[in-house]
Formats: C-alpha cells, structure tokens, sequence
C-alpha cells in the first residue's frame, strides 16, 4: 500500500541512458527519508498516463522495486507532452533523505565525488549545488527582466513558459521540479591558436574558437567533432558512475540544449564568476570553456553549507565593453543579444540590419573579441582534449576558400561542425559582409553573383557590401 500523503508524480524520465528514454512514476514516502513501494501505484499510474495523453497500449503488470521509476515506453514521447504537463503537486525528493537506502546504496551526492568522477569522465573541472540555490530568485529575476526588454532577439524558444506561465528557464523547479541538485561541468577548448584580435591577413575571416573543435577518426584522419555530442556522452558516462553508487535516481543531462541557465548554476556551484561580458570565468581557467550540466534528484550533502561562491575579480577592467563593435555589452554585466556578433552570424535568420554590418568586421561565425581581450584569459592554460583539437583549416580562413565552396561541399566540411547551425546560406551572408568590411575590390565578382541571390539575407547583405567597397576611393584588389 502506498502511505497516506505519498505523492505520485508522472515525470518525463529521459535519463541519459538510451534504454530508459520515456515516462516514470516516482513515489515518494514523507516518513523520515522513506521512499515508499512503487509496485501498487503502478495501475495508477498507467491510468493516469492513458487520462492525460489517450492512449491505452501501456501494460497492465507495470511493477517496480521500491524506490524505483516504473518506466513507459518511449512511444510516449509522441504525444510530446510538455515538460510539467500533468505532474502532480509536489517535490519528487523526500523531505528528510536518510544517509543509505536499504540496499546500502549511499542518496547524497558530495562535491569532492562529483568533481573526481566528472574529471574521470574527460571534464576538466566540476561543481556541485543544492537545488534551489541562494541566489536562484535573483537569478530568476534577471533572466525574466532580460527576455522582457526584448534583448534575446529572435531567440523565442527563451520565452518558452510553463503552465504557471513562468520561464521555463527562470528557475530549474519551473521545468524540473524534483531536481535537488546540479552538476556543472567544465570543458577547457582555449588552444594555441592566434586569437582573433591579433594581425591577420587582409581577406581572412573568423570563426569563434568554440566552433574549430574535432578530433582524430579511427582512420586516423582528423574530422568535426560536435561538442554537444561529446560533452554528452562524458555526462552519460559521469551518471553511470553515480548509479553504481546510489542506485536509481531521476537525471537530465544537457550541454547548450535544455531549460537551464548553466552560467548561472556553474556560477552557484563554484566554478567562477560571471564577467562584465556575461561569460562565466573560471579563476585558472579562464572563459574559453563549454559548460556540461546533469541535474539529478539526489540530495547533497551539507546542502546548507553551498558551495563557496568565487569573488567577481573583473574590477575596474572595462576591456571586453570598450572592445565590442557593436556595443551589445550595455553596460557591466549586461548584454543585449540582438546587438552581438555571436547572434548576428548564427542564430539570426534574414537580413541583418545595415547599421551593425561594419561592426562585424570579419566575423563570419561567432565572435571571440569579449573573450579574447579579457586579462584572464592571458593566463588561462592551453586545453589539451583529444575530442576538442581546433582544425587548421578553421584558423582565418579564406573568405574566397569560403565562398567558393557549394552546398554540397559546405555539408561535407561542416558535418557534424557547430557551424551548421548558421546554415548554408546564412554563412554566404556572413562572408558577404566580412568581404564588404574587408576593403578588397577582388570580391566584387562574387558579391555581384549573390547581388541577385534569392535569399533575402544573401542578397542584402552582398548588396550592402558591394556599395561599401564602391565607396572607398581607389579599393586594393589584393592583400
């Protein structure tokens, strides 16, 4: 029998395993750290699931040990129920957890085990937070004020809202509220490499630093890495690890991809502070870094004692507000996304606005120049990650190499490459401008091809370039 006030949670369950991908039913006891049998809520639950969604193919023998999720197909994902869409009331974590389950198995998760099992999976640093953190209405407050000026651009899917119309990425508890706690994890990408404020050739462009990452195949050639996928698999690998230890628990792992705001956690569990130019900073390793985050519904140790909070040490430095070209770094602390570089070239679709062209200088993909000034990072360490290893070829490339490639050979160089995200078309656009900025009257032809291209954001930006290389007296034809 499940205990009177137990609750019974219907949860999207898509832990990073693929096989247990679908829907779970959690119970949870309120006795002093007593999770309750699951076996007789299974009926329930599989009910509850055919109310909310119509469909009735789940089996009638759904059973599950104590303390365990009773699992739901993955064809459940086809009803793409949201992520609160008929969750019941209610905490999935028990209120007072116990130090060990029955089986011996430890429920809380320590820094100190975090940090050395992320490091073994590949990461180069990790932290870790009780769930909701000191600062999380703050936080909360901050990203809603900055969605609501309108300063995330076209990006909508930030505006996303749960049923209580909050956020989904305001607050964790909005999307995931059985998340208890959150494993941030650091991956270092700073290489050797030129930074993008150092001389370069006249008609070479720029793709930001985080976007050069691959690796070496098993046939020994070097191929595109995508960070997303790889910085997955060390999170699947790092909650296998915490599985063997603390039997079943509910996780989410996601790198660039989910509801969370990983500065904002990364800055809660310890990892650094968040810069003038928005970036988190690690103290020794700098801001050139992916963060990796796995929320998960187990307590952490000393929950009240949080993780000591890293100092802003930016002080009077002003250099990433003073450099930015096209003043999307406000003020201190405070960004506009429709004005930054890093937007304009990936996540803006169309035409991009005459007045903030110039200021794209040669960006073709991302921008590094917030970063590449920052003091910090003068001292930051050179990552040394197989999987992350920057491609030659990506280091000021050619804007006529870039231009001249078709479609065909654009997905051929940029398969499995962050850069797909701009699109084939919408990285023509980005060249177009970086040749208008560049000055070189050898572009004209083929800025003349893309005059008359029949994507808007091509054929505007071409058109625009064209009539700023006509107005330099006496333009140079080569470097």
């Amino acid at each position: 029998m499940i205990a009177a006030g137990s609750h019974i949670v219907l949860v999207i369950k898509n832990s990073l395993r693929e096989e247990s991908f679908g829907l779970g039913l959690l119970v949870f006891g309120h006795g002093p750290g007593r999770i309750e049998s699951c076996i007789s809520a299974a009926k329930d639950g599989s009910l509850e699931y055919a109310a909310m969604t119509g469909d009735s193919r789940l089996p009638h023998s759904l059973s599950a040990a104590a303390g365990c999720s009773i699992p739901i197909p993955p064809f459940a994902f086809a009803h793409k129920t949201p992520y609160v869409k008929g969750v019941a009331p209610g905490s999935m974590s028990p209120s007072s957890p116990s130090p060990a389950d029955r089986s011996g198995a430890q429920l809380y998760l320590t820094r100190e085990q975090v940090r050395a099992l992320a490091c073994a999976a590949g990461f180069a640093e990790a932290g870790l937070v009780a769930l909701p953190h000191a600062n999380h209405q703050r936080d909360a407050q901050r990203f809603s004020e900055w969605v609501g000026a309108g300063r995330a651009g076209n990006m909508h899917y930030l505006e996303r809202v749960g049923e209580d119309g909050r956020l989904l990425r305001s607050q964790v508890s909005v999307p995931f509220p059985w998340a208890c706690s959150a494993v941030v994890c650091f991956a270092n990408y700073n290489s050797a490499e030129p930074l993008s404020t150092a001389p370069a050739a006249r008609g070479e462009g720029w793709i930001a630093r985080y976007a050069w990452s691959s690796r070496v195949d098993a046939s020994g050639a070097r191929a595109a890495s995508d960070y997303h996928k790889v910085l997955m698999k060390r999170l699947a690998t790092l909650e296998a690890h915490l599985r063997e230890q603390h039997g079943p628990f509910e996780a989410r792992g996601y790198v660039d991809t989910g509801p969370v705001v990983e500065r904002a956690l990364a800055t809660a569990a310890g990892l650094g502070w968040t810069g003038k130019n928005t970036c988190l900073i690690h103290p020794r390793l700098g801001s050139f870094g992916f963060l990796a985050v796995l929320l998960t519904s187990l307590p952490v140790k000393d929950e009240k004692s949080p993780a000591a909070l890293v100092p802003d040490r930016c002080g009077s430095c002003r250099r990433c507000l003073d450099a930015c070209p096209t003043g999307a770094l406000i003020a201190p602390y405070q960004m506009d996304a429709s004005l930054c570089i890093s937007y304009l070239t990936i996540e803006h679709h169309g035409a991009i606005d005459a007045s903030l062209m110039e200021g794209m200088g040669r960006q073709v993909f991302g921008c590094d120049i917030c970063q590449d000034v920052c003091p910090w990072n003068r001292k930051a360490p050179i990552g040394a990650d197989p999987d992350l290893e920057p491609r030659p070829e990506l280091v000021n490339p050619s804007l006529d190499w870039l231009a001249a490639l078709d479609e065909a050979q654009w997905e051929k160089l940029f398969n499995g490459s962050p850069v797909r995200r701009a699109g084939f078309q919408g990285l023509r656009r980005n060249v177009a401008a970086a040749m208008g900025n560049s000055g070189l009257a050898r572009f004209a032809p083929s800025l003349l091809a893309w005059a008359n291209a029949a994507d808007h954001g091509l054929r505007t930006a071409a058109q625009w370039a064209l009539a700023r290389l006509e107005a330099r007296p006496n333009p140079p034809s080569a470097p």
